[in-house]
């Protein structure tokens, strides 16, 4: 992947760690029913997401952070 397009993935899961955030926040409604979306383990795995694609943006413009 290039640069734009990391960057581009980078937004994306941003977005959705601010969004899965805030409706893992709100306070559940039971006369609706249960929630169906595990709202928190999505904010999680998308903020993971985001600090492999800044690892990988970091080894795109040459800093070595492996071996």
């Amino acid at each position: 992947m290039d640069v734009s397009t990391t960057l581009a993935i980078i937004a994306a899961f941003i977005g959705l760690s601010v969004f899965a955030g805030w409706r893992g926040s709100l306070p559940p409604d039971l006369a609706k029913g249960v929630r169906m979306i595990p709202w928190r383990p999505i904010m999680v795995f998308s903020a993971a997401g985001v600090l492999f694609l800044l690892v990988h943006l970091a080894s795109l413009f040459g800093i070595q952070t492996g071996r």
